[in-house]
């Protein structure tokens, strides 16, 4: 197998064994890991090559669930004094919810539909929050009806809906907050001021709902554990500002962003876990309850994406760099390289190791211009490379079957196994 393309960062080795967390307020904490991954490359373990080499019908996504579990105990490790909200839109497979479930953990839902796969799966809806700060007044009250009590919001329109459709509701105001050091930022569309927080937390107070707390956001895939203390800071002034306000906030929701190993280099989630726990100490005057709302950070690293080489080509007979062209692109699986922003580790596990390599554009199988992949990332792949040849993309479990169309050009979506 060569593994060439982006250049992998050493960072994108497996993942030392974890130590497992105390019991923790999210859950009970299990005594050992059910199957510890067993990795045999790189992002790839045991399970899922067994799987990839009975030679699956592409594209197809594997996810290895052992890895998932390890992942969240680690969290748990790294925060113990935190609530873990899995952000259900990263991968709401119910195998991989399912797991998740029995493990202890609760759930960030962004619709009524992820509501409801979670309670089909067993969840407890005091266990669910709906982190959306955009919601139909239907979905709202639909949700409150199924035992749903928690809310976001970051605008007084929102905040009047919760509380006509979901009386007594707990609610949180999301801040902005900026992304800086994230590969995939959030800052724009979300969140508000601090001055229109306090103004709006009072009102919901008003309206007869609970004004638990607030939240934010550092960016998906944020490098930086710094960035949770630069955000935690303004949170602590507001809670002074509330409580002189005569209000309670108890709860700091620490939102996601935990990043995942693609091919640089990435902190371990301990240290994310003790620069938060430091500045909660700092900033706070009493500890707040956490709540912790990973996506990627849980299930990127455990899957991989296997895709089939459709063409190779050149633009000019010149030109040294070839043009490859897959069965997965933007449209079915990898629409997070918009921008080339999300970079996957690339192996090519028909090639030999060692053998020359040139620069390629990677593109999919659509009939659209923008279904390009990578074409400035200096991805590198075998000179021997041709149709039918496979290729794998690392770390692939989050936001690939959900970013996938239902039948853009009449491909299908993605296919997904769990393993």
């Amino acid at each position: 197998m060569s593994s060439i393309a982006l250049r992998a960062d050493p960072s994108c080795a497996p993942p030392p064994a974890c130590r497992l967390p105390e019991p923790a307020p999210c859950g009970p904490a299990l005594t050992v890991v059910r199957r510890p991954p067993e990795w045999v490359a790189p992002g790839l373990t045991r399970k899922i090559a067994a799987f990839l080499d009975r030679r699956p019908a592409t594209p197809c996504l594997v996810v290895d669930l052992d890895v998932v579990e390890a992942n969240y105990h680690a969290l748990r490790a790294a925060l113990p004094e935190a609530e873990v909200y899995y952000a259900v839109k990263a991968n709401p497979a119910p195998p991989l919810v399912a797991r998740l479930i029995g493990l202890g953990a609760r759930l960030d839902t962004a619709s009524l539909p992820e509501i409801d796969l979670c309670l089909a799966l067993g969840a407890d809806p005091a266990h669910l929050s709906y982190g959306n700060t955009i919601k139909k007044a239907a979905d709202i009250a639909a949700a409150h009806e199924r035992g749903v009590r928690l809310f976001a919001f970051d605008a007084e329109e929102e905040l009047r809906k919760i509380a006509a459709h979901a009386p007594g509701a707990q609610v949180f105001c999301r801040l902005l907050t900026d992304n800086a050091g994230a590969e995939w930022p959030l800052s724009r569309k979300f969140g508000c001021s601090s001055a229109m927080a306090r103004d709006l937390m009072r009102l919901a107070a008003r309206l007869g709902l609970e004004p638990v707390g607030l939240s934010f956001h550092v960016g998906s895939q944020q490098t930086d554990p710094a960035q949770w203390d630069h955000a935690l800071a303004p949170v602590a002034d507001l809670f002074r500002d509330l409580r002189a306000d005569g209000l309670a906030p108890s709860m700091v929701n620490l939102g996601g962003g935990l990043p995942t190993r693609y091919t640089r280099p990435v902190p371990e989630v301990a240290a994310y876990g003790a620069r938060i726990r430091e500045a909660v100490a700092r900033l706070f005057d009493a500890p707040p309850r956490l709540i912790v709302e990973p996506g990627r950070g849980l299930v990127g690293d455990a899957g991989v994406l296997e895709t089939e080489v459709v063409l190779v080509a050149r633009k000019d007979e010149t030109e040294a760099r070839r043009w490859v062209f897959l069965d997965a692109g933007r449209f079915n699986g990898l629409a997070e390289t918009e921008g080339e922003a999300i970079r996957y580790p690339i192996t090519a596990p028909d090639a030999t190791d060692g053998e020359p390599d040139g620069p390629v554009v990677l593109a999919g199988p659509t009939c659209d211009s923008v279904d390009v992949l990578y074409d400035r990332a200096g991805v590198r792949l075998p000179l021997s490379l041709k149709a039918g040849d496979r290729l794998r993309l690392l770390s692939t479990g989050a936001y690939t079957t959900t970013y996938s169309t239902v039948g853009f050009n009449g491909f299908a979506p993605l296919e997904a196994h769990y393993v």
